[in-house]
């Protein structure tokens, strides 16, 4: 087998696939670009999958890495065969088939409630203090907003010890009652776990004991570091070991009512390929293994996946910038239909605002309110929606009041949603589509800053800083918006957008 292969490009031929990180980058074939997804996944999720406008795709059961220019994509460090299939037509034609092959749907699809009403993360608002006090004044505040009550997530630092998957006794005196309490309004509660597990800990030397870690090529235990220190890593190959987490979620559902969990983490940074692990495995299939624990919870939340495409797994993007450009606001529909193109339709958002929690803060005395609303207008017709940093703190009555009415948009059309959630885990096809997507042909691979939920609805979200008009491309049909107003496409139109408004169409 060849460890290089170059496939030439058809005139106008374009592509998508790798990485979700790499959104704002597709289509491919334009300009140069190259990715090595043995390297990075770019902390989020990833595939051996590339996909063509003119019908074609590529695929491998292994990482690879490619490159393109204006003539040709070169595929290289290839260490299993790679398939290259043509004659589908489109791009649809194209994952319909590779999706059919290589990542058959598996009929189930996440917990209703993460696409029903918008989700809640604490993340931004308590870090790494999360109280039982605090948990249920945000809930409550939810509530007093008058937001639909959702799916709540408790992140990091609930608990004891990394890898101690308890609650931890001072902050959290009555995790069964507080649970208790949100489920009295309405709210499902999640809560973050991770692979890692704190060295010099009770758990730590057990887990050691029964080899449920990995170890480094010397054969000690490996400690790695991470975002919040070193520690074990949990072997996924192990299948014992895998049991044993498993157990430990399960003990916590049984014990004290929780509903789901966001595994976060598992990214093929954390693992190197000379680990030693109870069955041969790569950093890759270590970070596949992470994923596939979340099978076993209906309500589950992944940051980081490689393949498992076709699954009920909650993909959400990587944490972004309190930014419009680059890594943030920009960027959310380019990675989110990439994300769907490798195969994941349940796809959230990054948190509104921005997730990434460093900037966020740096920016809290001069926070863009503007940016804010727009973000949550953004995210209301995604699949899933999710507040981390609390509206009714950062912002003033009238921009709260925008945010709002996106939350209460979202929770409108949230049964026409699940459905296209229940239709995605029959079919495999993205719930957000790229406008190239369900119209091939037509000259609309470009276009990343608007996408179709489905077919019949158009979002074209404001993304640019002051703006209270954008042009709007109006495939062919009959587009309605809110207000009654008729759009006959195809055409491209310019349309007024003032802070507190969404610009959505539906065909009919």
């Amino acid at each position: 087998m060849k460890d290089t292969q170059v496939i030439i490009l058809l005139p106008n031929e374009q592509w998508w696939g790798g990485r979700a990180a790499d959104g704002s980058h597709m289509p491919y074939g334009a300009k140069p670009f190259e990715a090595d997804l043995f390297a990075t996944l770019g902390m989020n999720q990833a595939a051996p999958l590339l996909l063509s406008n003119k019908g074609r795709y590529i695929w491998s059961d292994q990482p690879f890495s490619f490159s393109f220019t204006a003539e040709a994509i070169t595929i290289t460090g290839l260490t299993s065969e790679i398939v290259v299939q043509e004659g589908f037509g489109s791009l649809r034609g194209a994952f319909q088939a590779a999706s059919r092959q290589h990542f058959p749907t598996s009929g189930a699809y996440p917990d209703e409630l993460l696409f029903t009403a918008p989700q809640y993360n604490l993340w931004i608002e308590l870090l790494y203090q999360p109280t039982q006090e605090k948990v249920l004044a945000y809930a409550r505040s939810v509530l007093a907003a008058g937001m639909a009550p959702g799916v709540i997530m408790i992140d990091d630092n609930w608990h004891e010890p990394y890898g101690n998957w308890v609650f931890h006794s001072g902050r959290f005196p009555d995790p069964k009652g507080m649970v208790d309490q949100l489920h009295q309004m309405g709210f499902k509660v999640m809560l973050w776990v991770c692979p890692f597990v704190s060295p010099d800990s009770r758990t730590f030397r057990e887990l050691e004991d029964k080899g449920y870690l990995l170890k480094d090529k010397h054969g000690n235990t490996a400690i790695r570091h991470w975002w919040n220190g070193y520690s074990g890593v949990l072997d996924g190959s192990h299948e014992e070991a895998v049991t044993w987490f498993k157990q430990q979620l399960s003990d916590l559902q049984h014990n004290y009512g929780i509903d789901g969990f966001k595994l976060d983490a598992g990214d093929i940074e954390f693992y190197e390929a000379s680990d030693q692990s109870a069955a041969p495995s790569t950093p890759h299939e270590q970070c596949e293994a992470w994923a596939r624990i979340g099978l076993e919870f209906s309500l589950n939340e992944y940051r980081a996946c490689w393949k498992l495409g076709g699954q009920p797994l909650a993909q959400r993007l990587k944490d972004k910038l309190h930014t419009w450009e680059g890594n943030g606001l920009s960027s959310l529909i380019p990675d989110a239909l990439a994300q769907g193109l490798l195969g994941h339709p349940f796809i959230c958002p990054d948190m509104i605002g921005g997730g990434e929690y460093e900037h966020f803060l740096q920016l809290s005395a001069s926070l863009d309110q503007e940016l804010f609303v727009r973000s949550a207008q953004c995210a209301a017709l995604f699949p899933m929606m999710q507040f981390s940093a609390a509206p009714w703190r950062v912002l003033d009555e009238e921009h709260h009041r925008y945010c709002v009415q996106a939350a209460d948009l979202h929770t409108r059309l949230g049964s026409e949603i699940l459905e296209l959630a229940k239709q995605a885990s029959q079919d495999g096809e993205p719930m957000m589509r790229h406008l190239a997507y369900a119209y091939p042909e037509v000259g609309y691979e470009r276009i990343s800053d608007q996408f179709l939920l489905g077919d019949y609805i158009l979002v074209a979200p404001v993304l640019e800083k002051g703006a209270i008009r954008r042009k709007v491309t109006f495939p062919p049909g009959i587009w309605v918006n809110e207000q009654g107003d008729r759009i006959v496409g195809p055409c491209t139109n310019v349309v007024d957008a003032p802070i507190d408004v969404l610009p959505w169409y539906r065909k009919v």
